[in-house]
């Protein structure tokens, strides 16, 4: 009985210890499944997970090096679309000249043409319609040149010996109209420069635009699939670029469209007035050769 009673102080004494050392871990335990402690949990771990993509964002911002500008996605473009968008931007310029030319030479034209009619409606005879036609004044004006080619033709004819008033005047006249056609056909040529370009200008622009931005998109996605990310940082700088380039192809092609009407419209609006001069030629012609002249 007094063994016992000397072991029980012994076992107490390590009861007391075995608690002590198990507090820590049942303290820790109870933080674990309290519900602050949850929330705190979850809280940082979005903290954790946003710097990845802030990283993997600024790392894409780096890479690229330019602002996403018209400049600076013509920049970043690779070599195919580059080539491309300068193709277009000076087709679009040699449009917009053309449109300078075409509308100072269709003034200065009016002008001429309106000088040369008060003057030819001035003449009295085929000779005086002749000096008027050929002189420096007039020069290059083209219906002064169907009314020199005209009068010429009757002159030739006269210094041949042939007749050209009475019974021959029909055949006097047809030969003078052949050589007027022959000056409005010139004419008409002369006219209708630069349409050409401009109306392949407007009707391929889109298309050629549109192929840079097939083939910079078709690059893009190979970036996409190499960088294996679809990060918007990464993957929007490449398809931006490609779309810029039919921006500028419409860009381009509705102004020369625009342009090629316009011409078309002035081409004609000439060509009446020229119908109308050679009607007007022909009948003066017909009363002087009546006359006998």
């Amino acid at each position: 009985m007094l063994e016992h009673k000397k072991h029980n102080p012994l076992i107490a004494m390590l009861g007391a210890a075995a608690l002590l050392m198990s507090a820590p871990t049942f303290a820790a335990a109870a933080v674990a499944t309290s519900p602050v402690a949850a929330e705190a949990s979850v809280a940082a771990e979005p903290v954790e997970d946003a710097a990845p993509a802030a990283d993997e964002s600024t790392e894409a911002a780096a890479s690229t090096g330019h602002e996403l500008t018209v400049a600076g996605m013509f920049m970043m473009a690779v070599p195919v679309v580059k080539t491309v968008m300068i193709g277009l931007v000076l087709a679009s310029v040699i449009s917009w000249a053309l449109l300078v030319i075409k509308l100072l030479e269709f003034s200065g034209l009016n002008r001429a043409t309106n000088n040369f009619l008060e003057a030819f409606r001035g003449a009295r005879s085929i000779a005086d319609i002749n000096r008027i036609a050929v002189s420096d004044e007039h020069a290059g004006n083209p219906l002064a040149d169907m009314a020199a080619v005209a009068t010429e033709e009757i002159q030739l004819s006269k210094q041949a010996g042939l007749a050209i008033s009475g019974e021959h005047r029909d055949s006097t006249l047809h030969r003078a109209t052949q050589s007027i056609n022959a000056v409005q056909a010139g004419l008409a040529k002369r006219l209708s420069g630069g349409l050409v370009f401009l109306a392949s200008t407007g009707s391929i622009g889109p298309f050629v635009g549109l192929f840079g931005t097939v083939y910079g998109i078709m690059n893009s996605f190979i970036g996409i699939a190499n960088t294996n990310t679809t990060n918007l940082a990464v993957v929007a700088p490449g398809i931006a670029e490609a779309l810029l380039a039919t921006g500028i192809g419409l860009v381009a092609a509705i102004p020369a469209v625009v342009m090629y009407n316009v011409f078309n419209s002035l081409i004609a609006q000439y060509g009446t007035r020229s119908e109308q001069f050679v009607s007007e030629l022909q009948n003066s012609l017909s009363r002087q050769l009546d006359k006998g002249a």
